[in-house]
């Protein structure tokens, strides 16, 4: 299917930069969305399928995140086509030569993102030195060890759960997708006495309304195994999560794994979007119908983002962890505050205080691009 790219409006995108070297393997995609307020920080993004329209996409993503987190950086996103299990020393050269590709973009810092960790990063840092989630080695904040999104997220649950007057102990929770948002989510949330009754990846999922156990479903990833390889809980397909009644329902995987086909089946009271775009408009719209609160990506899951930027400061671990607490508590309340005000949806109530917040940081620059 051809690639469908989004017309550029006024906040972006300030450039694209395809990059491609046939005799390497290397094929990937730059979309710097907007830098007002700074240069664009965002994370590079392994798969084989992924897109210019998936780029674009999640760089916008990253504008709006950025601004209503009130970070000096715009935003920004590359993407790289390949499978990020391949063997590591051909994902280190494809790495290294997206890097190089991209020197001269100085207004793009490299993060981690799917398909990439801080060993990827510290690949970037040693070719460019432009990139953030590097090891603690290496003096980063170490964004998928320290766990900072699924933290950020966490804490917009928390404020969340209080607003609607669900105790989240005993919880039902849901995660769709255990990666490293995934996974850390899980725990935190049974740290706090919530139930894990189901999880998925990209295998399969399980399933147990007793409650599966964290440390274990960990345990399971960390060896590199899929959930349903374990003995853990009933096995179901990959995508039965969204059937499973729960509380909490988290994704954290892919983009658009709910829209219009799939959105009557989610029965839960309160999702927390760990994953960039995981839902459509028309996803979010009706779930807003059905009174379902659905707390939109760029404001829950800017804990790692929030880190990235406070690793760039020199920022300890424990101060990047207090502004995430800070801005994600503060913003998440305010949206929800001003969607139950106005009657609409959490998103639309999202996209003005960040489209607010980023506009008068464009007013401030003679050129909104460098």
């Amino acid at each position: 299917m051809a690639d469908v790219f989004a017309v550029a409006d006024e906040l972006g995108p300030a450039k694209i930069i395809h990059v491609y070297e046939p005799t390497i393997g290397l094929k990937g995609i730059l979309v710097v969305d907007n830098v007002a307020a700074g240069p664009a920080i965002g994370g590079l993004r392994m798969a084989p399928d992924v897109s210019l329209t998936e780029c674009f996409r999640l760089a916008r993503a990253m504008t709006l995140k950025n601004a209503v987190a009130g970070l000096p950086h715009g935003g920004g996103k590359s993407v790289l086509f390949g499978d990020p299990k391949m063997a590591k020393e051909q994902k280190e050269r494809l790495i290294r030569a997206m890097a190089c590709a991209l020197r001269d973009c100085r207004d793009y810092i490299f993060g981690p993102d799917m398909g990439t960790d801080e060993g990827c990063m510290a690949w970037i840092h040693d070719e460019i030195g432009r990139a953030v989630g590097l090891p603690g080695e290496l003096g980063g904040l170490p964004l998928d060890e320290f766990g900072a999104t699924a933290y950020g997220l966490v804490q917009a649950i928390e404020v969340a759960a209080e607003q609607i007057e669900l105790d989240l102990k005993g919880a039902r929770v849901v995660v769709q997708g255990f990666g490293a948002v995934g996974r850390h989510a899980a725990r935190m949330l049974a740290d706090r006495g919530a139930r894990l009754v189901a999880a998925a990846d990209s295998r399969g999922s399980v399933y147990d309304p007793a409650g599966l156990p964290v440390a274990e479903l960990i345990a399971i990833k960390e060896a590199g195994r899929g959930l349903g390889e374990g003995d853990v809980g009933e096995k179901l397909d990959r995508d039965a999560v969204i059937d499973i009644d729960s509380d909490i329902w988290i994704p954290a995987a892919r983009p658009d794994v709910l829209d219009d086909r799939n959105a009557h089946r989610l029965r839960t009271r309160l999702v927390a979007q760990g994953a960039n775009i995981p839902f459509t408009l028309g996803a979010e719209e009706y779930l807003h119908h059905r009174k379902v609160i659905c707390l939109p990506d760029f404001i829950v899951n800017a804990g790692g983002v929030i880190c990235a930027s406070m690793e760039l400061q020199g920022a300890s671990r424990s101060q990047a962890f207090q502004v995430i607490k800070e801005r994600i508590c503060a913003n998440t309340r305010q949206i929800m505050e001003v969607a139950k005000r106005n009657n609409q949806p959490l998103r639309q109530a999202a996209e003005g205080l960040a489209l607010a917040r980023l506009r008068k940081a464009m007013a401030s620059r003679r050129w909104s691009i460098y």
